[in-house]
């Protein structure tokens, strides 16, 4: 998952942490402040109360009677004073039963004890339960859709703020990872980005593929320059031994010696010329120019593989589009791919075995060539590195130099073709050839 994508879903799920937990306390919180708004009303309207008492004299209120008691029509809010005893007690500020005209009502009722005249009086002001709460559901209908609101809002801030301080990341992901071939000759300008670690991590890995390159160039100069060199002694050898045969002054004994090393001098000119030949390929000495039917190139391959065939009762079936054309590639680097790949498949195969090839070809999808046998299989362990040079497959029981599939991997890097191999011990291998869409016609 891209970091881009792990930071939008933690953004999201956050927020809506945030939201669902609102929902879970937003009728409390609103009745908590429906419910202090009220007291504070009450305290407000004992106020004016005394301030009327304060400028007018009590019997504003009381008018000769001994107590005194008001509502409004709907008997939401009520007034009384009457006298009261002779303890003075804080306000108190309490949910009591009042009836009012044979109606009981709950009501939150502010009682204050004062004195007035030399006379206790006890005021109660009081406003029902029912109507505290009344606009409870509206408001918190309001505070959850400014709360959505503000939640979408900053979804959308994080979201743009964050693409933005990644760009230069996917930049140097693209630039520096993605569209890079190795060995790296292309120098890509550096990210312009104003995060430090951005620069730090675009400027380390310029530096490294430099290094890369560097050692790649040194490998392979040390590759071709010491695979030349060693051509002319090796060439010197075997022809002073194949003087030494001719001579025929050699006994039957020391013939068979210089024979064993006329072989084991033949396998190390082999090992040479496959270094050279991957070194040309290495150093884009080959055009890619060449336009040819994968089918008319597999029968090319088999014309000179054919013969190998019933030395171990093989059956060879190839089913190929005709029509599936391949351009913009090497004709003899691809042969040598392909005939490598099928000569494994002869040499590691099983006694009445089979080698079949297929493909698909699909519009607007890369052309896919495989190459199945039913020979004795790659362990598990050595998939990974099958590739590497001087590598060969365990328990083969044939002679190689672990360079041909080294030499067919270096061919289809040089033609960017992805290769993929499964396989399973005793029951064979498949080798999946995949190319570019731009070279199929």
């Amino acid at each position: 998952m891209k970091l881009f994508t792990k930071l939008t879903l933690f953004i999201t799920l956050s927020k809506l942490a945030v939201v669902l937990l609102f929902v879970l306390i937003l009728p409390t919180l609103v009745d908590n402040i429906a419910r202090q708004y009220n007291d504070f009303y009450l305290s407000q309207q004992k106020k004016k109360v005394l301030n009327v008492i304060n400028k007018n004299g009590i019997d504003f209120y009381l008018q000769g009677e001994p107590d005194y008691g008001s509502y409004t029509m709907l008997k939401e809010e009520y007034i009384s004073l009457e006298p009261a005893g002779k303890n003075i007690l804080p306000d108190t500020i309490a949910t009591l039963r009042r009836v009012v005209e044979e109606d009981t009502l709950t009501y939150r009722v502010l009682s204050h004890v004062f004195d007035y005249e030399n006379k206790r009086y006890m005021l109660e002001v009081g406003k029902t339960t029912a109507t505290i709460g009344q606009y409870n559901r509206p408001l918190q209908k309001m505070a959850l859709y400014v709360l959505i609101g503000l939640i979408v809002f900053t979804i959308v801030i994080d979201l743009i703020f964050t693409r933005l301080l990644l760009r230069p990341l996917g930049v140097i992901i693209s630039n520096r990872l993605v569209n890079r071939k190795f060995p790296f000759k292309d120098h890509a300008p550096p990210v312009k980005t104003s995060t430090t670690d951005f620069k730090y991590l675009d400027d380390s890995l310029v530096d490294l593929m430099e290094r890369i390159r560097e050692a790649f160039e040194k490998e392979r100069e040390f590759t071709s320059n010491a695979s030349h060199e060693l051509m002319t002694p090796v060439s010197i050898l075997q022809t002073k031994m194949e003087n030494l045969m001719v001579d025929g002054e050699l006994g039957e004994e020391m013939e068979k010696k210089i024979t064993g090393m006329m072989k084991t001098l033949h396998r190390l000119k082999k090992i040479v010329n496959s270094l050279l030949f991957i070194s040309r390929i290495e150093n884009d000495q080959f055009p890619k120019s060449d336009t040819f039917a994968i089918h008319t190139l597999l029968e090319e391959v088999m014309e000179e593989l054919q013969h190998r065939l019933p030395e171990k009762d093989l059956h060879y079936s190839v089913n190929v589009s005709r029509s599936a054309i391949l351009r913009s590639l090497n004709h003899d680097l691809i042969f040598q791919l392909i005939y490598n790949l099928l000569n494994n498949a002869i040499r590691y195969n099983q006694q009445g075995g089979s080698i079949k090839v297929s493909d698909v070809c699909k519009p607007g999808e890369p052309y896919k060539l495989f190459i199945r046998d039913t020979g004795i299989g790659i362990p598990q362990k050595e998939l990974t590195h099958i590739f590497s040079r001087f590598k060969k497959v365990a328990k083969s029981g044939n002679e190689g130099y672990g360079l041909g599939l080294s030499i067919v991997s270096t061919i289809a890097r040089y033609h960017d073709i992805k290769m993929e191999v499964s396989s399973e011990e005793g029951k064979g291998t498949v080798f999946t050839l995949m190319f570019p869409e731009e070279t199929t016609v």
